[in-house]
């Protein structure tokens, strides 16, 4: 049996960069940061042949091209198992659609997995690519690639997207005073909505690829605040860095009429008041987790306790994707 595991992420500036509409004309650039929360995908070899899956449906079918999961079906239609005999698991610690990039871990589990299960080794670059060449390429969806690449190199990663589809990965350079105090300050709450990011992208993804000027206007600023991000934590002014989260924030709701509600509103609005510095909604919008960074962490807890939202504590994850039994 195979077992490999892949982290969530959080995204700490630039977000939204990273989708080929935008970055093939601009570039883009984000901070992201990878989370010890994962995603876990077992492969073994049954006795019997055909292909058995165990996700929240479960599948058993004799051909590859029959699977219904797609992320699963393209990533073994691309092994060209010839007569398949194999049966796949996931788990995971959070569950999709809640803004931690569980697709994109997913994905880099998977062919991790497989990979391993073939006695075959992978780049960390290598598994990234070719993860968003199945979610994008293949299966047409309107995402970024940061989850991809974060879920695969993992740490507090700076990465560039340039024209020609290539992506620059730097590690964030950073002092270990910097790090632990953003372990310790940064908190994140989960709203209680789920949801799935396609539909807020694809409006991102047409309003850009038309040259929306308010959409373009909104990712220009968006992406230079992720460079005075970078600079802020690499200058160890982790106070500077929550006030850009929260100036994203702002900026980040002008996008889309369905990246908040009044509810999340009402949310933010408590932290700020009960020691949040700044903060946003992770991932596309519409729900999942609100990240803040506090300057009282305590008091944040209680307002966000007494309005019951639960938090999930976290640390840094800095190995990656990784296989963790074989």
């Amino acid at each position: 049996m195979i077992i490999a595991r892949s982290p969530l992420r959080i995204t700490l500036g630039g977000g939204g960069t990273d989708l080929p509409s935008y970055y093939r004309d601009h570039e883009g650039f984000l901070i992201a940061a990878a989370i010890n929360k994962y995603v876990f995908v077992t492969v073994m070899r049954p006795f019997t042949e055909g292909v058995y899956l165990k996700y929240s449906e479960l599948e058993h079918v004799a051909a590859v091209g029959d699977i219904k999961h797609r992320i699963i079906r393209e990533a073994l239609l691309m092994q060209n198992l010839r007569t398949p005999q194999i049966e796949i698991t996931t788990l995971a610690d959070i569950p999709a659609g809640t803004g931690l990039g569980s697709s994109g871990s997913f994905t880099t589990a998977l062919l991790e997995a497989l990979y391993a299960h073939r006695r075959q080794l992978i780049h960390p670059q290598e598994l990234a690519e070719l993860a968003c060449h199945i979610e994008i390429d293949r299966l047409g969806e309107p995402i970024g690639k940061q989850d991809q690449f974060i879920a695969a190199y993992g740490g507090l990663t700076c990465f560039t997207f340039h024209k020609d589809d290539s992506v620059t990965a730097v590690p964030l350079n950073v002092s270990m005073d910097t790090l632990f105090n953003l372990e310790d300050n940064t908190l994140l709450f989960f709203t209680g909505y789920s949801r799935s990011a396609s539909g807020i992208l694809k409006d991102q993804n047409t309003r850009t690829m038309s040259s929306d000027g308010e959409m373009l206007q909104n990712l220009h600023f968006v992406k230079e605040l992720g460079y005075r991000s970078k600079d802020a934590l690499e200058a160890g002014d982790v106070v500077k860095f929550g006030e850009l989260m929260h100036e994203h924030w702002e900026h980040k709701k002008r996008r889309s009429g369905g990246m908040s509600n009044s509810d999340i509103d009402e949310w933010y609005t408590l932290g700020m008041k009960n020691g949040a510095v700044g903060g946003k909604l992770v991932g596309a919008g519409g729900g999942g987790f609100l990240l803040f960074y506090a300057a009282d962490r305590n008091k944040l807890r209680h307002a966000m306790s007494k309005a019951g939202l639960e938090e999930v504590r976290f640390g840094f994850d800095f190995e990656g994707t990784k296989v963790v039994l074989s």
